[in-house]
């Protein structure tokens, strides 16, 4: 399905987390092992995902270690990027079924642009590294992708869309989806932290998102 498709067309909105989800890997961890600063940073990410830690504030502490990192890093960690089982097939179940899948992620338009490009996905937001003169600043450029923003672009989406709110999915695994999880129709905890599983619809505990489909009615 092309991301020109017609709004009107939209049946559904899928709406994914990124990192921990859409892929196996933790970005900002392997950005943070070319800075080494990786083992503080994966302490930080896992309270922040157990929700004992404001995001925006981590997300601040976390890329701070970044600085002074070239920008060629974000090739290296691209190659690094395992994609979750099950992904072509949620994408390829929810298009032939007329629906829309986007991703929205703490994470980085940097690694999340190709990635979501490669994947065919219709709608993509990420946060965004501050970069001067090629070296990345340690500071985010923009606003913060934090659980408010998750949930304002779920529900611009399904606007733009044309899909009601009681048509809409999401996806995630830390404390920072569950707001687009509760304003979502659907809400699936995907090998979730346990304040997500128990918030959830419904949780699927296998690392493989074609799982998902039979949730939807598409597959038996």
């Amino acid at each position: 399905m092309s991301t020109e498709q017609s709004a009107s067309s939209a049946r559904l909105l899928v709406v994914l987390d990124v990192d921990s989800t859409l892929i196996h890997d933790e970005v900002i961890e392997l950005l943070a092992e070319h800075a080494g600063s990786r083992s503080m940073v994966a302490e930080i990410t896992e309270r922040a995902m157990r929700g004992e830690l404001d995001f925006g504030q981590s997300l601040t502490e976390r890329v701070a270690t970044l600085a002074g990192l070239d920008e060629s890093v974000f090739d290296e960690v691209a190659r690094r990027i395992r994609v979750t089982d099950g992904v072509p097939e949620l994408v390829a179940g929810v298009h032939a079924a007329g629906g829309l899948v986007g991703v929205v992620s703490g994470g980085f338009h940097e690694l999340v642009d190709p990635l979501a490009s490669t994947l065919g996905l219709d709608r993509w937001r990420a946060n965004r590294l501050e970069i001067v003169d090629g070296v990345l600043t340690g500071r985010v450029d923009g606003p913060v992708i934090d659980a408010a923003a998750k949930e304002r672009t779920l529900r611009e989406w399904a606007t733009d869309a044309g899909v009601p709110l009681t048509r809409t999915v999401a996806i995630g695994d830390g404390a920072n989806d569950l707001a687009m999880m509760r304003a979502s129709a659907l809400s699936v905890a995907f090998c979730a932290k346990p304040a997500v599983r128990g918030a959830a619809s419904v949780s699927v505990d296998t690392r493989d998102l074609s799982q998902v489909l039979p949730l939807l009615g598409l597959r038996g």
